[in-house]
């Protein structure tokens, strides 16, 4: 292979890596904000939980009982991890972080859009 055509290859494979992240920006986007007002919703449903005098009278069931909005905000949170939000809310850097690990032995590395950087040839002695 000549160089033109590498330097093709590197442009093609560089394009494709950029489209790939910044196609899953949107969605991460999507999926912060969920975890976001979701876990905004927990944290307030707990607080309420928490100063509510009866809470310590009571059984745990029948305490989260008194209070669906901490229940069901909870579960939610809870099926979300089950689901998987904690990777689709960091994709684009676990693809970037991956990319970079193979691109190491090229002696290249890319950011966190997937643009390539390359490194300058280490000087052999």
């Amino acid at each position: 292979m000549n160089s033109l055509e590498q330097a093709e290859d590197l442009k093609a494979f560089e394009r494709r890596l950029t489209e790939y992240v910044s196609c899953l920006q949107p969605a991460t986007g999507r999926w912060r904000m969920i975890l976001i007002v979701v876990s905004v919703c927990t944290t307030t449903g707990a607080w309420n939980w928490l100063i509510d005098p009866d809470t310590q009278k009571v059984s745990f069931f029948s305490s989260l009982w008194n209070h669906p909005f901490f229940t069901i905000s909870c579960i939610t949170l809870i099926a979300l991890f089950f689901a998987g939000i904690h990777k689709r809310v960091v994709a684009p850097s676990i693809i970037a972080a991956r990319c970079r690990t193979v691109l190491a032995e090229y002696n290249m590395s890319c950011d966190d859009t997937g643009k390539l950087i390359l490194k300058p040839r280490p000087h052999i002695q």
